[in-house]
């Protein structure tokens, strides 16, 4: 997502909210016509803006209210002297209320309107008005053609406030979805323009509030916010004479035989995120290169559980996981884990232990699954978790009674409450091996530092979300080590002064 989507509100809400908050805004003084035509116009100048040189429309209109909204702008088209028409996708004898009136008032205007056909001319830009946000279930006959027959065409597309075909729930593809080229939303952002498959789909996103009333719209409930930048959590200034007792001391548990790399990470990505001291609790083998690769991190042998107790002791949180494995070692290690009291961070292998049922989790955790980990904590297949990612987070976070971080495009961050954070920044060169090892100890840097861990968990997602952003610009390639001094300058920037 753009730097700019830092200006977008940040509520996010479901289908249903924003029908709701439609609906409020209607009964406080705003008619569903009205609403429709400023959605028209405001989407009209976002076309002109993005394609100013164009001549020509097509409009691909269905039969709800995000037809209407297509058949105003073909008028608003028409009567600035371009070539329109409207190619009725669904049937104009099943349009209703303010949908019917729009499609009236541009039949009066003269706009050329035809039922869909297969011979039907695609020309030159064409607006995606056919599906909108009431979608549910799998795209049928005959919009899956059409959109077909749309993706294929190369021409340019704007979206009326949802690609056709992309759930404005979950972010998933319904079959099959329209790959716009600007999205156009209006009235509220849904959270299916930000996670799951989107950002194949929504090109570049654009938000319209069509000037409603701020005290109707602050009174409708989101089902989750935004991070971004102005609203993030901020670690306490520290004072002159702050000293390293005073930022927390964590312990990074992990390191099996052949594994040693994502422990490191973890370790460095936590003395670079701030915390006062790291310890590093790996196998014997690794203690040396640890010393070697970082002098500051204090690495030490542990070969049962009971010698972890006893190291862990001083620590005051655990990152629990990276590079653990599933052996007799790590089952182990874990076991001791689970019995600490100590805020901990459970990552990686300590997840697909907990999965398997052979431990429990303990209080005040932070659990950072990708899709796949998450889908063996809830016995679900991946395809699964990636199809409603938003309630797949909810239900680990109320099932675990912890905080979840559901990573993947569109990060998602819940509590057992079911507080919902999403984050929409990152970069596909972050797609390599190891980044989940620097979010897990970046995450108990702040931990240790005083954040409580929901505030510690959505700051550390956007902070790794936006360095990797940041370096991006380097190309491909992109080493999860990397990512630490550029945390380091992010956390700075954010930071208390």
């Amino acid at each position: 997502m753009p730097d700019s989507a830092d200006n977008f509100p940040l509520a996010l809400y479901s289908s249903a909210q924003v029908r709701q908050l439609d609906a409020s805004l209607i009964a406080a003084g705003t008619s569903g016509f009205e609403l429709m035509s400023l959605a028209a116009h405001a989407i009209w100048r976002a076309l002109r803006q993005r394609w100013g040189n164009a001549s020509e429309l097509t409009v691909l209109a269905g039969k709800g209210n995000n037809a209407g909204d297509g058949y105003l702008i073909a008028e608003l088209a028409l009567r600035a002297g371009w070539q329109v028409k409207v190619l009725a996708v669904g049937e104009p004898s099943a349009l209703a209320g303010d949908a019917l009136l729009a499609f009236k008032q541009a039949q009066a205007a003269g706009v050329l309107i035809e039922p869909w056909s297969e011979r039907a001319l695609l020309d030159g830009v064409v607006v995606d008005a056919m599906l909108g946000t009431g979608l549910k279930g799998q795209v049928r006959a005959p919009y899956c053609a059409v959109i077909e027959r749309l993706n294929a065409s190369g021409l340019p597309v704007l979206a009326v406030d949802i690609p056709s075909g992309l759930s404005a729930d979950t972010g998933q593809v319904l079959g099959c979805a329209v790959r716009a080229d600007i999205t156009v939303s209006v009235i509220g952002l849904k959270i299916g323009l930000f996670t799951g498959q989107a950002a194949e789909y929504v090109g570049c996103l654009q938000f319209t509030d069509l000037q409603a009333d701020p005290a109707v719209v602050a009174a409708q409930a989101a089902t989750a916010h935004r991070l971004a930048k102005g609203s993030l959590p901020q670690l306490a200034a520290r004072q002159p004479t702050v000293h390293k007792g005073q930022l927390g001391h964590v312990l990074v548990v992990g390191g099996e035989l052949g594994f040693a790399g994502a422990a490191l990470l973890a370790a460095q990505s936590a003395l670079r995120g701030g915390a006062g001291m790291v310890s590093l609790a790996t196998r014997s083998a690794h203690v040396s290169a640890a010393h070697v690769r970082i002098p500051e991190v204090m690495a030490a042998a542990v070969a049962s559980a009971n010698q972890l107790l006893a190291l862990g002791e001083a620590a005051s949180v655990w990152v629990v996981g990276p590079g653990l494995g599933q052996g007799a070692w790590g089952r182990s290690l874990l076991s001791a884990a689970a019995i600490n009291q100590a805020p901990q961070v459970w990552d990686a292998d300590a997840l697909n232990l907990l999965a398997t049922g052979c431990v429990s989790l303990p209080a005040n955790c932070v659990i950072t699954p990708h899709p796949g980990e998450a889908a063996r904590l809830l016995g679900l297949s991946t395809a699964q978790v990636q199809a409603d990612r938003p309630a797949a987070a909810l239900e680990l976070a109320k099932r675990f009674g912890t905080v979840c971080v559901l990573k993947g495009a569109g990060s998602l961050i819940a509590d057992p409450d079911g507080q919902l954070h999403l984050c929409d920044r990152g970069h596909p060169v972050m797609a390599g091996a190891g980044l989940g090892d620097v979010l897990a100890g970046l995450i108990g840097a702040l931990l240790a530092q005083g954040l409580v861990p929901f505030a510690a968990a959505s700051l550390a997602v956007w902070l790794h979300a936006c360095a990797g952003e940041r370096l991006a610009v380097k190309g491909v390639g992109l080493a999860a080590s990397d990512l630490c001094d550029a945390i380091r300058q992010l956390l700075q920037e954010q930071s208390v002064v």
